[in-house]
């Protein structure tokens, strides 16, 4: 199970890679809205992160209070990123998601027992919420990148 669930979480089998989508990502476009949306790639990167962390957070922080809904999930409208903060939202999204595996790889964890901190909250939850929401999005940044004609030339969409 936790090979499953690893393997869930990197996005193998049938789903893309988060590498994969932020892979050669043009910096020209981190801030540009494709048309009908209300949010840039970078805010939906963003998203993903702090979407990532709070559950991350929930588990292994009895004391975690998550931010407020919605808004506490997304950034402003008017925020916008520069490359480093693109890459800053990256390389925290990643440390986080290892640290998700991290817990999935402890031959201690009990995935079925409930967090003490959250009565009917179970690790195997949490990490199921973790791999669809990061799936769901990973999946809406590629379609973005093909509808914004962004995706690398050596990709096949």
């Amino acid at each position: 199970m936790r090979d499953h669930l690893l393997n869930l979480l990197s996005g193998k089998g049938a789903h893309l890679t988060f590498d994969e989508a932020v892979a050669d990502f043009p910096p020209a476009f981190i801030n540009v809205r494709p048309p009908n949306l209300p949010y840039s790639c970078w805010h939906l990167v963003e998203h993903m992160r702090v979407a990532q962390w709070d559950i991350l957070e929930f588990v292994r922080n009895p004391e975690h209070v998550s931010p407020e809904w919605p808004d506490g999930y997304w950034p402003a409208r008017e925020a916008h990123a520069d490359k480093e903060t693109w890459n800053r939202t990256i390389e925290k999204f990643q440390g986080d998601l290892e640290d998700i595996k991290n817990l999935v790889r402890n031959p201690d964890a009990d995935f079925f027992a409930e967090l003490p901190h959250a009565p009917g909250y179970t690790l195997f939850r949490e990490v199921l919420l973790v791999a669809d929401h990061n799936a769901f999005h990973t999946g809406e940044l590629a379609i973005l990148r093909q509808v914004m004609s962004i995706w690398p030339e050596h990709r096949v969409p």
